[in-house]
């Protein structure tokens, strides 16, 4: 199995994305941090299971029907690179 690394932009989007939402419903906050840190844990095992990203290298998980989830496999690894709300320009 794979190891798991949430890279420094990666958490720093998902952080914000939960202050955003917790200043209208704190609960449902948590539970999209919760949901999409569980559905990033599972790429430990199947990391090409989602398809190829739109930026050269990396591949995108569809975390919730607002957020995509970018990550690429290095080596071992599953480097989760950000955490963007489908509406945002990506690349």
């Amino acid at each position: 199995m794979l190891s798991l690394l949430w890279k420094k932009q990666a958490r720093l989007d998902l952080l914000n994305i939960v202050e955003h939402i917790a200043q209208d419903n704190p609960d449902a906050a948590e539970e999209l941090a919760n949901d999409i840190e569980a559905k990033a844990e599972k790429l430990r095992e199947f990391p090409e299971m989602y398809k190829v990203g739109r930026k050269r290298g990396t591949r995108e998980l569809v975390a919730h029907k607002n957020y995509i989830v970018v990550y690429r496999v290095i080596n071992s690894q599953v480097e989760v690179l950000r955490v963007k709300h489908s509406a945002q320009q990506w690349p």
